[in-house]
C-alpha cells in the first residue's frame, strides 16, 4: 500500500486495538497529524521553494560543471561525490540526478569510461544528502518526530554523510571498475548531452555554493550559540532567530531570487510557475510525514511506545541501534526512503524518550535511522527504477551496482554514527 493510508491504518488499528474508544483513536490521530505538520510544513515547503530558486537560476548546473573542471578521472569522480552530497542539499534527489544525467554522459565520453563510473559517485552524494542532512524532508521529519534541534542533526549529518556517500561513490566506483564490474548499459540520449562542454558563468556557480551553505550556516550557528556560551544579549537574540529553520530559509528563499532571478518579464513569469511546480511533490511528503506523527501519538497515547520501550531496553538495545534495524527493515519492506524514515522515527521515539538522551545523541539516532532508510535500494523503490532506466541497465544489472552503493552508504552512515555514540 501507498505509505499515507497505510500509516492512517495502522494508527487507527493501533489505538482501536489497544482499547481507545473510537472518538478517542481520530483524536489521537489528529492531534499527532497537526502537531507534526505544524512543525515542518513550513520548512519543507521553503525547502522546495529554495531548491527551486537555485535550479532556475542555472545554479545546479554551473556549480556541477565548476566543481569538476579541468579534472582527471579518478579526480571527477572524488568531486561528483561532494557535489552530489552539495546539490541534493536543497534540490530532490530525482530532480537533481535528472538535471546533472548530461553531465554524467559527457563525462563518460570524455574519458571512455562506463557512465556508471561517473554516476555513482554522484548518486551517492545525492542519496547520502537526501537522507542525512537537513532540509530535505526525511531528515527534517525524524528531527521533529525525535524531538531533537535541527541544528544537531545537520552537524552530525554532515559529519557522517559526506564519508558515507564517499564509500558509497567514487570509493567503491573505482574498485569495481578496476575489476569490469560496471556494464556500460544503454543509457538515454539526451539533446543536452554535451552539457559540461558548455560555456557558463563561474561567478553563478560561486553564488549557488554560497547560497546552499547560507541556510545550513545560520541554522548551525544557532543551534551551538548556546551551548557555546555565547552571552545572552541582543547579537545572541539575532542569532539563534535567524537560526531558527523557518528563518533561516526564507533569508535564503529572499537571497536566492535576488542573486538569481533575471530581469526580463517572461523569466520572471517562468520563475513563477517554476515555484508553484517546485511544491506540487511538497503534498504528498507532508501527508506520509503527518500520517507518521499520527501513528507515533497513537503509540504514546496507548501506552505501546512504553511497552516497545521498555522491551528494547530490557533486551539490552540502545534506541540508535533499534532505529536502523528498524528504518532497514521498512525500506526493504516498502521502498520509499522519506517513508522508512518517518515509520521508524515514530516507533524509535519511545525507546529514545525512555533513555533519556542528551540532544547530540538523539542526532546521532536520526543519523542511524537514514543510514538505514538509504541502504538496500531495490525493486519496489522509484529510485531504482529512475537510475535503472536512465542508464538502460538490466535489474540484475542495476542490483550489483546501484543497490550496492546505496548500502554501502547507509551501512558506513550507521557505523560512523555507532563509533560517535559513546563520546558525545
Amino acid at each position: 500500500m501507498h505509505p499515507f493510508p497505510a500509516l492512517l491504518i495502522a494508527a487507527i488499528a493501533a489505538a482501536l486495538g489497544a482499547g481507545l474508544a473510537p472518538n478517542e483513536a481520530i483524536a489521537a490521530v489528529s492531534k499527532g497529524m497537526g502537531g507534526t505538520l505544524g512543525g515542518i510544513a513550513a520548512i519543507v515547503g521553503l525547502g522546495a521553494m529554495f531548491g527551486m530558486l537555485v535550479e532556475h537560476g542555472g545554479g545546479i548546473t554551473a556549480l556541477a560543471q565548476y566543481v569538476t573542471r579541468g579534472r582527471g578521472a579518478q579526480l571527477t569522480r572524488w568531486m561528483l561525490g561532494f557535489v552530489g552530497v552539495i546539490i541534493a542539499i536543497p534540490v530532490f534527489f530525482d530532480v537533481a540526478f535528472i538535471i546533472l544525467f548530461p553531465l554524467i554522459l559527457a563525462f563518460s565520453r570524455r574519458f571512455s569510461q562506463a557512465p556508471l563510473a561517473f554516476g555513482l559517485p554522484l548518486l551517492a552524494g545525492l542519496a547520502a544528502a537526501h537522507a542525512f542532512i537537513p532540509p530535505t524532508p526525511g531528515p527534517i521529519a525524524v528531527a521533529q518526530q525525535l524531538q531533537v534541534d535541527l541544528g544537531w542533526v545537520m552537524v552530525f549529518g554532515i559529519l557522517v554523510g559526506i564519508p558515507a556517500a564517499l564509500v558509497g561513490g567514487p570509493i567503491f566506483a573505482a574498485y569495481a571498475l578496476r575489476r569490469n564490474w560496471l556494464p556500460m548499459g544503454q543509457p538515454l540520449t539526451l539533446a543536452q548531452a554535451s552539457g559540461s562542454t558548455q560555456s557558463f558563468d563561474p561567478q553563478i556557480a560561486k553564488t549557488a555554493l554560497a547560497l546552499i551553505i547560507l541556510p545550513l550556516f545560520l541554522i548551525i550557528t544557532g543551534a551551538i550559540v548556546g551551548p557555546l556560551g555565547l552571552p545572552a544579549g541582543l547579537f545572541r537574540d539575532i542569532l539563534e532567530i535567524a537560526g531558527t529553520p523557518v528563518i533561516a530559509l526564507l533569508i535564503a528563499c529572499a537571497a536566492a531570487l535576488l542573486a538569481m532571478r533575471k530581469s526580463e518579464k517572461e523569466d520572471r513569469a517562468a520563475l513563477r510557475q517554476a515555484i508553484e511546480k517546485s511544491l506540487e511533490p511538497v503534498g504528498i511528503i507532508l501527508l506520509v510525514t503527518g500520517a507518521g506523527g499520527a501513528f507515533k501519538q497513537v503509540l504514546v497515547d496507548t501506552g505501546a511506545g512504553q511497552s516497545l520501550a521498555d522491551a528494547a531496553l530490557a533486551w539490552g538495545l540502545t534506541p540508535l541501534v533499534c532505529g536502523f534495524f528498524i528504518a532497514l527493515l521498512l525500506r526493504i519492506a516498502q521502498g520509499s526512503a522519506t517513508a522508512a524514515m518517518i515509520t521508524s522515527a515514530s516507533l524509535t521515539y519511545p525507546i529514545a524518550s525512555a533513555a533519556a538522551l542528551s540532544q547530540p545523541q538523539l542526532a546521532l539516532v536520526a543519523v542511524a535511522i537514514a543510514g538505514g532508510a538509504t541502504a538496500c535500494s531495490h525493486v519496489n523503490d522509484s529510485g531504482f527504477w529512475l537510475i535503472n532506466r536512465y542508464f538502460g541497465l538490466t535489474t540484475a544489472e542495476t542490483l550489483k551496482s546501484w543497490t550496492i552503493s546505496a548500502t554501502l552508504t547507509g551501512g558506513t552512515g550507521f557505523l560512523l554514527a555507532l563509533l560517535v555514540y559513546p563520546f558525545v
